[in-house]
């Protein structure tokens, strides 16, 4: 017979180490010759992201040692960092963005020596970034975006789209790097040329708009000299989405819009300016643009084009575009991410499951066979003690549904007592644009196998469900994202799912904007987890964050200049004596995005008012956390402040110190 325990008591395997391993996953997949390359995470050596190298043998191997860091900060949130070129007998060639400098580095793996810088180091301010960059040997240059600082201000800066030369006669002067577009737009993706390589096409837009609301599908021609001409837009808008741009390889452009609804893909005639919906349906075939390189479809060779489409939850389709049938590849899993490849007739990606953590899968279109290739799933304890998953749609006011991913305590070793309800904690993902995928998360493991349940709120404003669902946030965050939580917490009560009185909220960044407004504005919660969160949106509208989302709140909040008041009255740091329940704040020292001041901003008016609540910083982290340590000091942190505020027995985590 199984033990019978209070939920929140059962003893796990899965212990805060193990999820902390197991964060992150591969992205940014690419073909270079016959090998497949792609970035890892690598939480146990300071959170590094490496790039891997997996030949026709099967073997995948790290291509640089540390401290080598494949990654971007580009618009802070980064983007492709790398790209590879086949160079025959010579072996690949290599381009990066190394985190440190930012500087970009070419190397070829092949050979002896070390890489070497392509780009100078910037002077001013935030110094000059480059992200989704392209090889051209044929010109002895790499395409990339150059984000480069002005001033000291976060928001002095420019982009534009360049070339620098492979030789490295950039490295050190600047004027070696030539620009290519023509900087009528604040924001740009890497250009992607045309199989004759005579056009060139990419992604600008402007503030205050986010690339989710409207942006511009730019063209030009490309001359002899490698210049572009006249660019022109091609399509888009303020009031259109396009999230990606590509050709097809007779010559014709593809582009993924929101122009009906939904993010749907087309094809269009750059000639005569035709335009064709290419398989109209009321799901997704893109998402929000918060990288550059993000790749939801991918053309091939045969004329078909791979596909990541779905509402809620994604699969990996092959879309033949003059019947407009998709046909979805076999196997369990239930999310692609944004990163997309081919090599002839093979498609590569990265998707997990709610059994699995993320894979490098390979699909081959010719058999229809999909397999993994690459980070394959392993199962660190008995897949027993993993959550089981329910899909729900909740009812909020007004009668709207909320899109939400449950999951029950769970753990084959211990049941819980017949007269006791759990505890639950709601999740708020961040962005705010974006969402839960439903996939195996040891972090939700490692509550959900102790006795917690979780309850992932896709709240108004996530994506995955049409332009309408992501409009209901338009001048409401705070209010619908706040509503939609709290409709969640209580119908979970009422049913008899969850413990009225042991409710929980956590998030990060915009969730912890989230997390903070709840406490400030209901009475639902217990206590709650807030990491680098957004609390005072008067300072951020004021110079408070990064160029990218600095003007995000338009559209979140409304004009600035003209709602002033709506900003302080939403803003939780200055409405701390609302707040009456415990929480936890978790902060790295490095955050730009959602700086420290945010939350000692917050903690400055709780001073005194005999709340508990906690305040961790660590030093090295920015807005996201990264390192093994960071995210196990977190993870027990935020278990002991609901052992302390549920009154659950547990003696196997350092405690936390609640101050008042």
């Amino acid at each position: 017979m199984v033990p019978t325990g209070p939920y929140g008591s059962w003893p796990s395997p899965i212990d805060a180490a193990l999820a902390a391993a197991n964060d992150g996953h591969a992205e940014y997949v690419g073909v270079v010759g016959d090998d497949l390359w792609w970035i890892e995470p690598r939480p146990a050596e300071g959170g590094r992201r490496v790039l891997v190298r997996r030949g026709p043998d099967g073997t995948a191997r790290p291509v640089l040692p540390a401290p080598w860091d494949v990654r971007s900060r580009v618009m802070e949130y980064g983007g492709r960092p790398w790209d590879g070129a086949d160079r025959g007998a010579r072996g690949p060639l290599v381009v990066f963005a190394h985190f440190p400098d930012q500087r970009l580095y070419a190397y070829e793996p092949d050979g002896t020596g070390e890489p070497w810088p392509l780009t100078p180091l910037g002077a001013v301010g935030g110094g000059r970034r480059w992200v989704d960059p392209r090889i051209d040997l044929d010109r002895g240059e790499v395409w990339c975006v150059l984000e480069e600082f002005t001033g000291e201000a976060p928001t002095d800066l420019r982009r534009m789209i360049v070339a620098v030369p492979l030789d490295g006669s950039a490295a050190e002067v600047r004027s070696s790097v030539r620009e290519l577009s023509d900087g009528r737009h604040r924001f740009v993706t890497g250009p992607r040329l045309s199989p004759d390589g005579r056009r060139a096409a990419w992604i600008g837009w402007d503030h205050p708009r986010m690339p989710w609301d409207g942006t511009e599908l730019m063209l030009a021609d490309v001359g002899e000299d490698g210049d572009l001409g006249r660019a022109r837009v091609f399509a888009g808008g303020p009031q259109e989405s396009i999230a990606q741009a590509d050709w097809a390889a007779d010559g014709r452009l593809l582009f993924a819009s929101d122009r009906d609804g939904w993010w749907n893909l087309y094809r269009a005639d750059p000639a005569d300016g035709q335009v064709r919906a290419l398989c109209p349906r009321e799901e997704e075939f893109a998402g929000p643009l918060w990288q550059a390189g993000r790749r939801w479809f991918q053309p091939l060779e045969s004329g078909l084009i791979a596909v990541v489409h779905g509402r809620g939850a994604t699969a990996l389709g092959i879309l033949d575009p003059e019947s407009g049938e998709v046909v979805d590849a076999a196997g369990p899993w239930t999310e692609w991410t944004p990163t997309l490849a081919a090599h002839g007739s093979r498609v590569i990606g990265v998707a997990a499951s709610p059994r699995s953590a993320h894979e490098v899968v390979e699909l081959d279109t010719a058999t229809g066979r999909a397999r993994v290739i690459g980070c394959g799933h392993r199962d660190a304890v008995a897949p027993a003690y993993y959550p089981e998953p329910l899909i729900r749609t909740f009812t909020g006011p007004g009668g709207r549904e909320i899109h939400a991913h449950l999951y029950p305590p769970h753990n084959p070793d211990r049941a819980a007592p017949a007269d006791e309800l759990p505890p639950y904690v709601i999740w708020a993902h961040g962005g705010p644009t974006g969402h839960f995928s439903l996939v195996l998360d040891l972090t939700i493991a490692y509550f959900t196998s102790r006795g917690i349940g979780v309850a992932e709120v896709n709240y108004g404003g996530s994506t995955g469900y049409g332009r309408a669902y992501r409009d209901r946030l338009r001048e409401q965050w705070g209010v619908v994202d706040v509503e939609d939580c709290a409709a969640v917490a209580r119908a979970l009560a009422e049913e008899g799912t969850a413990d009225a009185h042991r409710l929980a909220i956590r998030g990060g960044s915009a969730g912890g904007w989230t997390a903070a407004a709840s406490l400030a504005t209901t009475d639902v919660y217990a206590c709650a987890t807030i990491a680098y969160p957004v609390l005072d949106l008067t300072d951020w509208a004021g110079g408070g964050t990064h160029d990218f989302e600095s003007q995000y709140l338009e559209s979140l909040i409304g004009p600035f200049a003209e709602l002033p008041g709506r900003y302080r009255e939403r803003s939780p740091a200055l409405h701390a004596d609302r707040i009456t329940a415990p929480f936890l704040l978790l902060q790295g020292l490095d955050d730009v995005i959602c700086p420290p001041a945010q939350c000692e901003r917050l903690l400055e008016k709780m001073a005194g008012r005999g709340i508990p609540h906690a305040y961790l910083t660590f030093e090295g982290e920015g807005h996201g956390f990264r390192r093994e340590e960071t995210l196990i000091r977190a993870l027990e942190a935020e278990l002991s402040l609901y052992a302390q505020v549920f009154a659950l027995d547990r003696n196997d985590i350092p405690p936390l110190e609640l101050t008042k």
